[in-house]
């Protein structure tokens, strides 16, 4: 299967790995990120054995979209965007939720104890 091919048809089983390793960390940051016209918070997994990103945003207008990124062949780094449904939102723990929505609208980034994100 292809990394297009997971994104686009097990998005919940990637956001499950990511909730799932950020919540076992001692401590998370919840970045903020913003490019031309969009910002967001985001927290992010490395796979650095495999050169991998996964990661979880929510963007201002309260759309969540899960993000792949991955090296290809000539080393150029691939980033696949993902909407997420409702079902696959439903995955992530209500405390994470609130922590990535009081950081879209502060507009700065958390570091908190990945235990308190799970309530």
């Amino acid at each position: 299967m292809t990394y297009e091919e997971l994104v686009k048809k097990h998005p919940g089983s990637l956001v499950e790995k990511i909730v799932t390793e950020v919540l076992s960390k001692d401590s998370v940051e919840v970045h903020f990120e913003e490019e031309v016209d969009e910002q967001w918070a985001v927290i992010k997994v490395h796979i650095y054995e495999e050169d991998k990103e996964m990661a979880l945003r929510l963007l201002s207008d309260n759309r969540w979209i899960l993000q792949f990124g991955y090296y290809d062949d000539e080393d150029e780094f691939i980033e696949l965007l993902q909407p997420l449904t409702q079902q696959e939102i439903d995955l992530i723990p209500k405390g994470l939720q609130k922590v990535m929505l009081k950081v879209v609208v502060s507009e700065e980034g958390m570091r908190l104890p990945g235990n308190f994100l799970s309530r």
